[in-house]
Protein backbone atom coordinates (compact mmCIF):
# COMPACT_ATOMS: atom_id res chain seq x y z
CA UNK A 1 0.00 0.00 0.00
CA UNK A 2 1.48 3.27 -0.54
CA UNK A 3 0.41 6.87 0.88
CA UNK A 4 -0.21 9.69 -1.39
CA UNK A 5 1.09 13.00 1.16
CA UNK A 6 0.42 16.89 0.67
CA UNK A 7 3.20 18.09 -1.73
CA UNK A 8 5.57 21.47 -1.49
CA UNK A 9 5.06 22.98 -4.95
CA UNK A 10 6.89 26.38 -4.07
CA UNK A 11 9.23 27.46 -1.91
CA UNK A 12 6.82 30.22 0.34
CA UNK A 13 4.47 26.77 0.44
CA UNK A 14 3.36 25.33 3.98
CA UNK A 15 -0.01 23.59 3.74
CA UNK A 16 -3.00 23.03 1.00
CA UNK A 17 -6.44 23.13 1.25
CA UNK A 18 -8.03 19.47 -0.12
CA UNK A 19 -10.74 21.33 -2.18
CA UNK A 20 -12.23 18.02 -4.13
CA UNK A 21 -11.65 14.62 -4.50
CA UNK A 22 -11.86 13.32 -8.04
CA UNK A 23 -12.15 9.66 -7.72
CA UNK A 24 -13.49 7.77 -4.87
CA UNK A 25 -12.35 5.07 -2.61
CA UNK A 26 -12.89 1.48 -4.61
CA UNK A 27 -11.99 3.52 -7.68
CA UNK A 28 -8.76 1.94 -9.87
CA UNK A 29 -6.19 4.41 -10.22
CA UNK A 30 -3.53 4.49 -13.20
CA UNK A 31 -0.85 6.15 -13.23
CA UNK A 32 -1.12 9.77 -14.37
CA UNK A 33 -4.68 9.91 -13.05
CA UNK A 34 -5.87 13.02 -11.49
CA UNK A 35 -7.10 12.04 -7.97
CA UNK A 36 -7.31 15.00 -6.35
CA UNK A 37 -7.72 19.43 -6.70
CA UNK A 38 -5.73 21.25 -3.81
CA UNK A 39 -5.21 25.00 -3.22
CA UNK A 40 -1.81 25.72 -2.51
CA UNK A 41 -0.64 29.09 -1.47
CA UNK A 42 -0.30 30.42 -5.27
CA UNK A 43 -2.65 28.27 -7.36
CA UNK A 44 -5.32 25.36 -7.43
CA UNK A 45 -4.02 22.20 -8.97
CA UNK A 46 -5.35 18.97 -9.66
CA UNK A 47 -2.88 16.36 -8.62
CA UNK A 48 -1.59 12.85 -10.93
CA UNK A 49 -0.80 9.60 -8.66
CA UNK A 50 2.46 8.35 -9.88
CA UNK A 51 1.37 4.72 -8.72
CA UNK A 52 -1.19 2.45 -9.86
CA UNK A 53 -4.02 0.17 -7.66
CA UNK A 54 -6.96 0.99 -6.19
CA UNK A 55 -7.95 4.12 -3.80
CA UNK A 56 -8.49 2.02 -0.16
CA UNK A 57 -8.35 5.11 1.82
CA UNK A 58 -9.05 8.80 1.84
CA UNK A 59 -7.47 10.53 4.79
CA UNK A 60 -8.72 13.89 4.52
CA UNK A 61 -11.95 15.40 3.42
CA UNK A 62 -12.74 18.48 0.94
CA UNK A 63 -11.99 21.23 3.26
CA UNK A 64 -8.98 19.91 5.38
CA UNK A 65 -5.93 21.99 5.21
CA UNK A 66 -2.81 20.06 6.04
CA UNK A 67 1.01 20.63 6.39
CA UNK A 68 3.42 19.62 3.90
CA UNK A 69 4.14 15.44 4.00
CA UNK A 70 0.70 14.68 5.77
CA UNK A 71 -1.15 11.90 4.59
CA UNK A 72 -3.64 12.32 2.27
CA UNK A 73 -4.85 9.00 0.89
CA UNK A 74 -3.71 5.50 1.11
CA UNK A 75 -3.85 3.43 -2.80
CA UNK A 76 -3.68 -0.33 -2.47
CA UNK A 77 -1.94 -2.64 -5.07
CA UNK A 78 -4.98 -3.07 -6.91
CA UNK A 79 -7.96 -6.03 -7.15
CA UNK A 80 -6.34 -7.90 -4.11
CA UNK A 81 -6.85 -4.62 -1.84
CA UNK A 82 -9.71 -2.29 -1.26
CA UNK A 83 -12.52 -4.38 -3.48
CA UNK A 84 -15.67 -4.67 -2.12
CA UNK A 85 -18.32 -1.98 -1.71
CA UNK A 86 -17.71 0.66 0.83
CA UNK A 87 -14.51 -0.73 1.68
CA UNK A 88 -12.62 0.64 4.29
CA UNK A 89 -8.19 0.99 3.91
CA UNK A 90 -7.06 -3.25 3.44
CA UNK A 91 -4.22 -4.38 6.77
CA UNK A 92 -1.29 -3.23 6.25
CA UNK A 93 -0.16 -6.90 5.21
CA UNK A 94 1.57 -9.95 6.87
CA UNK A 95 4.80 -9.75 8.41
CA UNK A 96 7.69 -9.60 5.83
CA UNK A 97 5.77 -8.17 3.10
CA UNK A 98 7.84 -5.40 1.06
CA UNK A 99 7.00 -2.09 3.23
CA UNK A 100 4.71 0.06 1.61
CA UNK A 101 6.66 2.68 -0.58
CA UNK A 102 5.11 6.91 -0.61
CA UNK A 103 3.62 8.03 -3.63
CA UNK A 104 4.56 11.26 -4.99
CA UNK A 105 1.96 13.54 -6.34
CA UNK A 106 2.57 16.30 -8.32
CA UNK A 107 0.78 18.56 -10.33
CA UNK A 108 -0.77 17.80 -13.27
CA UNK A 109 -0.18 18.79 -16.75
CA UNK A 110 -3.51 18.16 -18.29
CA UNK A 111 -5.13 21.21 -19.53
CA UNK A 112 -7.37 21.23 -16.85
CA UNK A 113 -8.84 19.40 -13.95
CA UNK A 114 -11.69 17.04 -14.56
CA UNK A 115 -15.60 18.52 -13.46
CA UNK A 116 -16.43 17.22 -9.99
CA UNK A 117 -19.51 15.19 -9.31
CA UNK A 118 -23.24 17.26 -8.82
CA UNK A 119 -23.61 18.69 -5.43
CA UNK A 120 -25.67 16.24 -4.20
CA UNK A 121 -23.43 13.25 -4.48
CA UNK A 122 -20.24 15.34 -3.27
CA UNK A 123 -20.94 14.02 0.60
CA UNK A 124 -21.38 10.33 -0.59
CA UNK A 125 -17.30 11.10 -2.21
CA UNK A 126 -16.25 12.46 1.04
CA UNK A 127 -16.93 9.89 3.03
CA UNK A 128 -15.75 7.39 0.52
CA UNK A 129 -19.21 6.13 -0.38
CA UNK A 130 -20.89 5.54 -3.48
CA UNK A 131 -17.66 3.51 -4.75
CA UNK A 132 -17.69 3.18 -8.72
CA UNK A 133 -20.32 5.62 -9.60
CA UNK A 134 -18.65 8.31 -10.57
CA UNK A 135 -18.57 9.35 -14.16
CA UNK A 136 -15.85 7.64 -16.33
CA UNK A 137 -13.05 10.03 -16.71
CA UNK A 138 -13.84 10.92 -20.06
CA UNK A 139 -17.05 12.21 -19.50
CA UNK A 140 -15.32 14.68 -17.53
CA UNK A 141 -15.64 18.72 -18.46
CA UNK A 142 -11.96 20.50 -18.90
CA UNK A 143 -12.53 23.28 -16.71
CA UNK A 144 -9.77 25.37 -14.91
CA UNK A 145 -10.26 25.12 -10.84
CA UNK A 146 -11.93 29.06 -10.56
CA UNK A 147 -14.54 27.90 -13.71
CA UNK A 148 -15.30 24.70 -11.61
CA UNK A 149 -15.85 26.62 -8.10
CA UNK A 150 -17.76 29.44 -10.12
CA UNK A 151 -19.97 27.42 -11.76
CA UNK A 152 -20.77 25.48 -8.29
CA UNK A 153 -21.49 28.42 -6.93
CA UNK A 154 -23.59 29.79 -9.68
CA UNK A 155 -25.52 26.45 -10.16
CA UNK A 156 -24.11 25.57 -13.56
CA UNK A 157 -23.84 22.58 -15.18
CA UNK A 158 -20.14 22.31 -17.17
CA UNK A 159 -21.06 19.86 -19.20
CA UNK A 160 -24.06 22.14 -20.99
CA UNK A 161 -21.22 24.87 -21.36
CA UNK A 162 -19.02 25.62 -24.69
CA UNK A 163 -15.25 26.38 -23.52
CA UNK A 164 -13.41 29.06 -24.73
CA UNK A 165 -10.01 27.97 -23.37
CA UNK A 166 -7.13 26.15 -24.82
CA UNK A 167 -8.28 22.20 -26.40
CA UNK A 168 -11.93 23.53 -25.34
CA UNK A 169 -11.30 24.09 -21.87
CA UNK A 170 -13.94 26.18 -19.86
CA UNK A 171 -12.63 29.00 -17.98
CA UNK A 172 -14.25 31.58 -16.05
CA UNK A 173 -15.32 33.92 -18.99
CA UNK A 174 -17.45 31.02 -20.06
CA UNK A 175 -19.03 30.34 -17.27
CA UNK A 176 -20.01 33.99 -16.31
CA UNK A 177 -21.50 33.94 -20.01
CA UNK A 178 -23.64 31.06 -18.96
CA UNK A 179 -25.01 32.49 -16.02
CA UNK A 180 -25.98 35.23 -17.97
CA UNK A 181 -27.82 33.74 -20.47
CA UNK A 182 -29.79 31.35 -18.37
CA UNK A 183 -30.49 32.63 -14.63
CA UNK A 184 -30.66 29.77 -12.22
CA UNK A 185 -32.80 29.87 -8.92
CA UNK A 186 -31.17 31.23 -5.99
CA UNK A 187 -32.79 30.27 -2.36
CA UNK A 188 -32.45 34.41 -1.51
CA UNK A 189 -35.38 34.55 -4.40
CA UNK A 190 -37.63 32.28 -2.46
CA UNK A 191 -37.15 33.85 0.92
CA UNK A 192 -37.58 36.92 -0.41
CA UNK A 193 -40.58 36.29 -1.93
CA UNK A 194 -41.70 34.82 1.09
CA UNK A 195 -40.73 38.22 3.00
CA UNK A 196 -37.67 36.76 4.26
CA UNK A 197 -34.30 38.37 3.76
CA UNK A 198 -32.63 37.90 0.68
CA UNK A 199 -29.18 36.84 2.54
CA UNK A 200 -29.30 34.69 5.20
CA UNK A 201 -25.56 35.68 5.96
CA UNK A 202 -26.57 39.37 6.16
CA UNK A 203 -30.02 38.83 7.99
CA UNK A 204 -28.19 36.93 10.68
CA UNK A 205 -25.11 39.33 11.17
CA UNK A 206 -25.78 41.92 14.36
CA UNK A 207 -26.69 45.70 13.48
CA UNK A 208 -24.04 48.02 14.56
CA UNK A 209 -23.39 51.65 13.85
CA UNK A 210 -21.77 50.85 10.48
CA UNK A 211 -25.04 48.76 9.85
CA UNK A 212 -25.12 45.30 9.42
CA UNK A 213 -21.84 43.03 9.25
CA UNK A 214 -20.59 41.00 7.06
CA UNK A 215 -17.71 38.70 7.19
CA UNK A 216 -15.76 37.08 4.34
CA UNK A 217 -13.32 33.96 4.88
CA UNK A 218 -10.15 34.74 3.06
CA UNK A 219 -8.73 32.24 0.37
CA UNK A 220 -5.91 30.28 1.02
CA UNK A 221 -3.82 32.60 -1.75
CA UNK A 222 -5.06 35.90 0.29
CA UNK A 223 -4.11 34.60 3.81
CA UNK A 224 -0.65 33.81 1.97
CA UNK A 225 -0.64 37.54 0.36
CA UNK A 226 -1.32 39.06 3.67
CA UNK A 227 0.89 37.31 5.79
CA UNK A 228 3.53 37.72 3.34
CA UNK A 229 3.15 41.30 2.86
CA UNK A 230 3.08 41.95 7.29
CA UNK A 231 6.28 39.72 6.86
CA UNK A 232 7.85 41.83 4.56
CA UNK A 233 7.32 45.08 6.01
CA UNK A 234 7.85 44.10 9.47
CA UNK A 235 11.15 42.41 8.92
CA UNK A 236 12.27 44.16 5.65
CA UNK A 237 13.39 48.11 6.14
CA UNK A 238 12.65 49.63 3.37
CA UNK A 239 13.37 53.04 1.85
CA UNK A 240 12.03 54.22 -1.88
CA UNK A 241 13.64 56.07 -4.45
CA UNK A 242 11.32 58.22 -6.81
CA UNK A 243 12.53 59.31 -9.90
CA UNK A 244 10.63 60.37 -13.29
CA UNK A 245 11.56 58.64 -16.48
CA UNK A 246 11.48 60.55 -20.32
CA UNK A 247 9.70 58.15 -22.51
CA UNK A 248 9.42 60.36 -25.57
CA UNK A 249 12.18 58.24 -27.43
CA UNK A 250 10.38 54.90 -25.97
CA UNK A 251 6.72 56.00 -27.43
CA UNK A 252 8.05 57.22 -30.43
CA UNK A 253 9.92 53.87 -31.06
CA UNK A 254 6.85 51.33 -30.11
CA UNK A 255 4.33 53.78 -32.39
CA UNK A 256 7.07 52.77 -35.19
CA UNK A 257 6.80 49.50 -34.07
CA UNK A 258 3.20 49.13 -34.35
CA UNK A 259 3.55 50.47 -37.95
CA UNK A 260 5.87 47.73 -38.98
CA UNK A 261 4.15 45.11 -37.27
CA UNK A 262 2.18 42.22 -39.44
CA UNK A 263 -0.81 40.98 -38.95
CA UNK A 264 -0.69 39.31 -35.12
CA UNK A 265 2.39 40.30 -34.46
CA UNK A 266 3.33 40.90 -30.92
CA UNK A 267 4.04 44.58 -29.93
CA UNK A 268 5.71 45.20 -26.66
CA UNK A 269 3.96 47.05 -24.10
CA UNK A 270 5.79 49.92 -22.07
CA UNK A 271 5.59 47.94 -19.04
CA UNK A 272 7.55 45.15 -21.13
CA UNK A 273 10.15 47.66 -21.71
CA UNK A 274 10.42 48.01 -18.01
CA UNK A 275 11.06 44.55 -17.54
CA UNK A 276 13.88 44.40 -19.75
CA UNK A 277 15.31 47.48 -18.60
CA UNK A 278 15.28 45.98 -14.95
CA UNK A 279 16.52 42.92 -16.33
CA UNK A 280 19.80 44.25 -18.25
CA UNK A 281 20.65 46.61 -14.91
CA UNK A 282 20.09 43.59 -12.39
CA UNK A 283 22.73 41.73 -14.30
CA UNK A 284 25.29 44.97 -13.86
CA UNK A 285 23.48 45.38 -10.04
CA UNK A 286 24.45 42.01 -8.40
CA UNK A 287 22.45 43.02 -5.09
CA UNK A 288 19.70 44.12 -6.38
CA UNK A 289 19.42 40.67 -8.04
CA UNK A 290 19.65 38.90 -4.77
CA UNK A 291 18.42 38.67 -1.37
CA UNK A 292 19.89 39.46 2.25
CA UNK A 293 18.96 35.53 4.29
CA UNK A 294 20.16 34.91 7.70
CA UNK A 295 23.00 37.41 8.17
CA UNK A 296 23.81 36.22 4.51
CA UNK A 297 23.77 38.08 1.05
CA UNK A 298 22.76 35.64 -1.55
CA UNK A 299 23.11 36.15 -5.13
CA UNK A 300 21.59 34.87 -8.46
CA UNK A 301 22.80 33.86 -12.12
CA UNK A 302 19.44 33.69 -13.25
CA UNK A 303 17.54 37.10 -13.80
CA UNK A 304 14.43 36.05 -13.52
CA UNK A 305 11.52 39.26 -13.23
CA UNK A 306 8.00 38.69 -11.64
CA UNK A 307 5.65 40.88 -12.71
CA UNK A 308 2.36 41.45 -10.74
CA UNK A 309 -1.07 40.47 -12.00
CA UNK A 310 -4.11 41.42 -10.19
CA UNK A 311 -6.53 37.89 -9.73
CA UNK A 312 -9.21 37.74 -8.59
CA UNK A 313 -9.61 39.53 -5.15
CA UNK A 314 -6.18 38.46 -5.08
CA UNK A 315 -2.73 39.62 -6.16
CA UNK A 316 -0.65 37.07 -7.93
CA UNK A 317 3.36 37.53 -9.68
CA UNK A 318 3.99 35.27 -12.27
CA UNK A 319 7.70 34.85 -13.39
CA UNK A 320 9.74 35.92 -17.00
CA UNK A 321 12.50 33.61 -16.48
CA UNK A 322 16.00 34.43 -17.89
CA UNK A 323 14.73 38.08 -19.06
CA UNK A 324 17.95 39.39 -19.49
CA UNK A 325 18.84 37.31 -22.19
CA UNK A 326 14.99 37.56 -23.89
CA UNK A 327 14.41 40.05 -26.63
CA UNK A 328 11.35 41.87 -26.35
CA UNK A 329 8.99 40.61 -28.27
CA UNK A 330 9.04 36.97 -26.37
CA UNK A 331 9.06 38.82 -23.27
CA UNK A 332 5.59 40.74 -23.86
CA UNK A 333 4.61 36.83 -25.37
CA UNK A 334 5.46 35.60 -21.84
CA UNK A 335 3.92 38.35 -19.82
CA UNK A 336 0.76 38.23 -21.88
CA UNK A 337 0.46 34.17 -21.52
CA UNK A 338 1.29 33.88 -17.58
CA UNK A 339 -0.96 37.47 -17.18
CA UNK A 340 -3.80 35.12 -19.11
CA UNK A 341 -3.35 31.80 -16.80
CA UNK A 342 -3.75 34.29 -13.71
CA UNK A 343 -7.11 35.29 -14.42
CA UNK A 344 -8.19 32.01 -16.23
CA UNK A 345 -6.74 29.88 -12.70
CA UNK A 346 -5.02 28.02 -14.53
CA UNK A 347 -1.26 29.16 -13.09
CA UNK A 348 1.02 26.92 -12.01
CA UNK A 349 3.32 26.81 -9.09
CA UNK A 350 5.98 26.32 -11.15
CA UNK A 351 5.67 29.31 -13.08
CA UNK A 352 4.67 31.74 -9.67
CA UNK A 353 8.19 30.54 -8.23
CA UNK A 354 12.32 31.91 -8.94
CA UNK A 355 11.20 35.48 -8.93
CA UNK A 356 14.78 37.42 -8.23
CA UNK A 357 13.09 40.74 -8.31
CA UNK A 358 9.53 42.25 -9.23
CA UNK A 359 8.00 44.92 -11.50
CA UNK A 360 4.19 46.35 -10.16
CA UNK A 361 2.46 49.05 -12.64
CA UNK A 362 -0.76 50.50 -11.71
CA UNK A 363 -0.20 53.05 -14.20
CA UNK A 364 -3.34 52.07 -16.31
CA UNK A 365 -5.57 53.21 -12.98
CA UNK A 366 -4.24 56.90 -14.01
CA UNK A 367 -1.62 56.32 -10.46
CA UNK A 368 1.05 59.02 -10.87
CA UNK A 369 3.50 57.18 -8.51
CA UNK A 370 3.38 54.97 -5.65
CA UNK A 371 5.37 52.69 -2.77
CA UNK A 372 4.92 48.97 -3.13
CA UNK A 373 5.84 46.46 -1.09
CA UNK A 374 8.84 44.08 -1.44
CA UNK A 375 8.33 40.74 -2.22
CA UNK A 376 10.37 38.94 0.19
CA UNK A 377 13.28 38.00 0.12
CA UNK A 378 13.49 39.85 -2.98
CA UNK A 379 15.65 42.65 -2.41
CA UNK A 380 13.46 45.25 -4.32
CA UNK A 381 10.40 46.09 -6.18
CA UNK A 382 10.03 48.41 -9.16
CA UNK A 383 6.63 50.48 -8.79
CA UNK A 384 5.35 52.20 -12.13
CA UNK A 385 3.00 55.17 -12.46
CA UNK A 386 1.14 56.18 -15.31
CA UNK A 387 2.77 57.75 -18.74
CA UNK A 388 1.60 60.91 -19.91
CA UNK A 389 2.68 63.96 -21.32
CA UNK A 390 4.39 67.12 -18.71
CA UNK A 391 6.06 70.23 -19.50
CA UNK A 392 9.68 70.24 -19.68
CA UNK A 393 12.43 72.97 -19.78
CA UNK A 394 14.64 71.76 -22.21
CA UNK A 395 18.43 72.62 -22.65
CA UNK A 396 17.86 75.96 -24.12
CA UNK A 397 15.13 77.17 -21.60
CA UNK A 398 12.22 76.10 -23.88
CA UNK A 399 9.27 74.72 -22.48
CA UNK A 400 8.36 71.56 -24.16
CA UNK A 401 5.44 68.32 -23.66
CA UNK A 402 7.79 65.06 -23.13
CA UNK A 403 5.87 61.41 -22.12
CA UNK A 404 6.72 61.48 -18.49
CA UNK A 405 6.43 58.25 -16.55
CA UNK A 406 6.93 58.01 -12.44
CA UNK A 407 8.73 55.40 -10.95
CA UNK A 408 9.67 54.22 -6.63
CA UNK A 409 11.95 51.59 -6.19
CA UNK A 410 11.34 50.22 -3.02
CA UNK A 411 14.80 48.80 -0.93
CA UNK A 412 15.48 46.66 1.30
CA UNK A 413 18.40 48.00 3.19
CA UNK A 414 20.03 45.19 4.30
CA UNK A 415 21.22 44.14 0.90
CA UNK A 416 20.81 47.36 -1.18
CA UNK A 417 22.09 50.93 0.26
CA UNK A 418 20.92 54.40 -0.92
CA UNK A 419 23.75 54.99 -3.29
CA UNK A 420 23.55 50.96 -4.59
CA UNK A 421 19.74 51.76 -5.02
CA UNK A 422 20.30 55.09 -6.53
CA UNK A 423 22.78 53.77 -8.77
CA UNK A 424 20.61 50.86 -9.80
CA UNK A 425 17.41 52.91 -10.44
CA UNK A 426 19.42 55.88 -12.81
CA UNK A 427 20.76 52.27 -14.72
CA UNK A 428 17.11 51.93 -15.37
CA UNK A 429 16.07 55.05 -16.13
CA UNK A 430 18.93 55.67 -18.58
CA UNK A 431 17.93 51.97 -20.64
CA UNK A 432 14.37 53.18 -20.60
CA UNK A 433 15.19 57.06 -21.91
CA UNK A 434 17.35 55.00 -25.01
CA UNK A 435 15.40 52.35 -25.85
CA UNK A 436 17.57 51.39 -28.68
CA UNK A 437 19.59 49.85 -25.58
CA UNK A 438 16.83 47.26 -25.01
CA UNK A 439 17.09 45.90 -28.44
CA UNK A 440 20.80 45.15 -28.81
Amino acid sequence: MSEIVMPRLSDSMEEGVILSWLKSVGDEIAVGDEIVEIETDKANMAYEADVAGTLTEILAQEGDTLPIGAPIARIGDGAGEGDGEGSEAAPAGPVGAVPPQPAVAKASSAVGPPTPPPADEEPEVADGAGAGEEAPKDERVKASPLARRLAKEKGIDLSGVAGSGPGGRVVKADVEAAAAATPTPQEGVAEAAAGAPASSSAAEAPETAKGIVTVEELSKLQQVVARRMSESKATAPHFNLQAEIDMTAAVEGRKKLKELAGEGEVVPTFNDMVVKACALALKEFPRANGSYKEGRFELYSRVNVGVAVAAQDALVVPTVFDADKKGLREISADTKRVAAKVRDGSITPPELSGGTFTVSNLGMFGIANFQAVINTPQAGILAVGALGPKPVVDDSGTVVARQIMGVTLACDHRILYGADGAQFLARIRALLEEPISLAL
